[in-house]
């Protein structure tokens, strides 16, 4: 009998390890970040939506699309990037606390800089810059004619 409960509280145990993607470190250093900003629990408003997407019928199911948030700063975040609940609910959380994090030190974060680099690859040149790329295109051809030119020994100049 008691063989049994243990052997089925050690399936229990390798059942969660399996099961459970993210790491007790993992959530710890969440917790310890959310703290650290003054984001309780309490102040996060959370609700299970149906996903949407690849993915066909199981998808379309079950309610594993999880929304967050945050009443005091009213910052929201939706997150489906697992089939998993559990997983979603850490992944939306952490997303929730990036973006506190950036609205409070009022920096931006790494996709805003990326985007906005973006932006400014794609952004037409103006007149005056077209120009100036002009000019050195048109100087360095006059450096490459001047160095393929050979030099004849016999012409006078």
């Amino acid at each position: 009998m008691v063989l049994q409960v243990l052997s089925i509280q050690f399936i229990f145990f390798c059942y969660n390890l399996v099961m459970s993607p993210i790491s007790k470190v993992k959530k710890e250093n969440l917790k310890k970040k959310m703290l650290s900003l003054d984001v309780n629990e309490a102040d996060i408003q959370e609700k299970f939506i149906k996903g949407s997407g690849a993915g066909g019928q199981k998808i379309n199911k079950t309610s594993s699309c999880v929304y967050l948030k945050h009443i005091p700063s009213g910052i929201e975040v939706k997150c489906q990037k697992s089939r998993s609940l559990e997983e979603n609910r850490f992944l939306a959380r952490r997303i929730l606390v990036s973006k506190i994090e950036a609205k409070v030190l009022k920096r931006k974060s790494e996709k805003a800089k990326q985007i906005d680099k973006l932006r400014k690859q794609k952004k037409k040149r103006s007149k005056r810059a077209k120009e100036k790329i002009l000019e050195f295109k048109k100087k360095r051809s006059q450096i490459k004619k001047l160095r393929s030119e050979k030099i004849d020994p016999d012409s006078p100049a």
